[in-house]
């Protein structure tokens, strides 16, 4: 028996995948692409640690404002690079990606608190603005680091996103 869409013709098309967005220049790298969405997170979550870090500093240890602000932030930093860098959403594997970052959190953390203790070290009456600038260089030696993890351990099943 014949329907109205044989007679016709007309039958519904199968559902397409959208067309792939063609990158020119630097940006047909994923890699840049990543490093690019990525810098956008850092920057967010950067300011975010150094505001925390300044109003917790006149209360607490400057080792455990560093300690709560990085935390803070990186369980944020590790949710929005999952999203946003890396492309990867649902539930699938969120656990064990947010347990992985734990371990670049306490990595970012050595680095960091280890330039704060070297500070104190060099100049123990500095600042809270000299501890800013300390954590703030050493954060962009432990944002290198966090990128790499990021990419090629816990999000590897994405890098070309």
């Amino acid at each position: 028996m014949e329907t109205a869409a044989d007679a016709t013709g007309l039958r519904p098309s199968p559902p397409q995948k959208p067309p792939r967005t063609r990158h020119r220049g630097v940006l047909k790298y994923p890699v840049v692409r990543q490093l690019a969405r990525f810098t956008g997170v850092g920057v967010v979550c950067t300011a975010s640690s150094l505001a925390i870090y300044a109003l917790l500093r006149p209360w607490i240890d400057p080792q455990l404002a560093n300690a709560v602000a990085l935390i803070v932030t990186s369980l944020m930093n590790t949710a929005l690079n999952r999203r946003l860098t890396f492309k990867i959403t649902g539930k699938h594997q969120r656990t064990r990606d947010h347990l992985s970052g734990v371990i670049v959190i306490a990595i970012a953390l050595v680095i960091t608190g280890g330039s704060l203790g070297v500070l104190h070290l060099i100049r123990p009456e500095a600042t809270v603005t000299e501890e800013l600038w300390t954590t703030t260089l050493s954060g962009f030696v432990a944002t290198a680091v966090r990128f790499t993890l990021l990419r090629h351990w816990i999000f590897r099943r994405a890098r070309h996103m």
